[in-house]
């Protein structure tokens, strides 16, 4: 089974002055979603999100890319080093719940039933 990540970092707490520059970015809320190459019996793909915020620096004096030209793509490069940085391997920790949330929605382990 593949499993086709997409890492949604588009929403971000700013502050409004800091070492002379204007918005600059300090937490990341992000969003990852986990879609597998493998249908359910409706015909959808099985799919998994995880959500949080990672906080990020900006170090005084290094490049600074003003708020309108941001992408999700750097944002989401910054939030990745920063979670590895605070815990190695994060990242991928991250990514293989997610799988792993994919595989019991596949192969379920228990269910929920109500008694009649």
């Amino acid at each position: 089974m593949a499993i086709t990540y997409d890492w949604n970092c588009k929403t971000v707490d700013v502050m409004l002055q800091e070492d002379g520059q204007t918005d600059v970015v300090y937490n990341v809320h992000w969003i990852v979603s986990g879609v597998s190459d493998t249908k359910d019996p409706k015909g959808e793909f099985y799919k998994a999100t995880s959500i949080g915020t990672q906080t990020v620096t900006y170090v005084s004096g290094s490049p600074f890319i003003p708020f309108a030209d941001l992408t999700n793509d750097e944002i989401v490069a910054w939030t990745k080093a920063a979670m590895d940085a605070a815990s190695a391997g994060s990242v991928a920790a991250l990514e293989a719940g997610i799988a792993s949330q994919i595989d019991l929605l596949i192969n379920p382990v228990s269910e929920t039933k109500t008694i009649s």
